[in-house]
């Protein structure tokens, strides 16, 4: 069986979600992932709905930030997780991103040596270790997870980075056990994303065939090839206006940007998107995204697999959702 895993956002009902991470392990997906990004829909919630209602499934935040839970929450929540759904839990963790972090009071300084503290603390923290840390960002005194009512082994939580930047790729190939590649790059964007990674693999005496390398891929599907762009089109106008790291790693015009900044607010209202979502072109749409009838989506996504991606994570877009899972569907 192929490699395939479901990443869900906003765009549906919650408990709608339920149904499609239970359909997506009928048919075989090996995980899903919640996104936590912009402030509509944390991942904890639905992660923790997702794994009671299934039975094999891996369920992940895709991505969480290492800035706003303080660490031993962070780790008694993954422990809580596992608790629920043992083995199957992955803390997929990211470094955020401005404007929205600077907007919530949030100064986003020396991202990568507090991703390093993260992940080193939280991992010993989830081994059930008495951790005394004091870094720049993070101070514990003799902290353990108080388990007195449950299992007080070691936990199985796989720690994954969202990563973007160049620095923050390399640290991950460092300190993490896999990486999350992200959405809305083309399929070239691996080759150097690979290139890094395996500078911070070398520092941890691994290799890439040793390291797990999922990635988001934005994935419209529809019988009609110009509804599915369409979609796409309306969700790329969306990240493109407010997540410069995206914008840039897209490799999109700063021209298109601003043009589209200039016409979406903050929350965008859907009369702003569907004016700003014809700015986007569909060379683009095709470039970044899986978008078309479901032999144009799959062939997409393999190309994102001969450059490196290990499992598809794809986030439907258009709301069906079930044509999405049959289009992959392993099972």
């Amino acid at each position: 069986m192929e490699r395939v895993a479901l990443y869900l956002q906003d765009s549906h009902d919650l408990r709608d979600g339920l149904e499609y991470v239970r359909y997506a392990e009928q048919r075989g997906f090996e995980a899903v992932w919640q996104a936590e990004s912009r402030l509509v829909r944390d991942a904890i919630v639905p992660m923790a709905a997702y794994a009671a209602v299934t039975e094999r499934i891996k369920v992940g935040s895709g991505v969480i930030n290492n800035w706003t839970r303080n660490i031993g929450l962070l780790a008694a929540t993954f422990l809580t997780l596992d608790d629920l759904a043992p083995n199957r839990i992955i803390c997929g963790i990211g470094a955020w991103w401005d404007p929205l972090a600077r907007n919530v009071g949030i100064e986003r300084r020396k991202p990568l040596l507090a991703m390093r503290e993260t992940v080193d603390v939280l991992r010993r923290l989830l081994r059930m270790e008495r951790v005394t840390f004091h870094g720049e960002f993070h101070h514990l005194e003799g902290v353990e997870l108080d388990v007195v009512h449950g299992r007080r082994e070691p936990r199985n939580v796989p720690i994954m980075i969202g990563a973007t930047g160049d620095q923050m790729m390399e640290l991950t190939g460092e300190i993490a056990d896999g990486v999350i590649l992200n959405y809305c790059v083309p399929p070239e964007y691996n080759d150097r994303a690979m290139e890094f990674i395996e500078k911070g693999l070398k520092k941890s005496g691994r290799t890439l065939d040793q390291f797990d390398r999922p990635q988001l891929i934005v994935c419209s599907v529809n019988e009609d090839h110009d509804k599915a762009v369409d979609d796409t089109k309306m969700l790329l106008c969306q990240y493109l206006a407010q997540q410069p790291h995206i914008a840039k790693a897209s490799g999109v015009s700063q021209e298109v940007v601003h043009e589209i900044q200039s016409i979406l607010g903050w929350p965008a209202t859907k009369e702003q998107i569907l004016k700003a979502k014809d700015l986007v072109p569909d060379e683009l749409v095709h470039r970044i995204t899986a978008s078309g009838t479901p032999e144009e989506a799959k062939a997409k996504v393999e190309e994102y697999k001969k450059r490196g991606c290990t499992c598809p994570i794809l986030y439907p877009v258009g709301g069906n959702f079930k044509l999405l899972i049959d289009t992959f569907a392993q099972a």
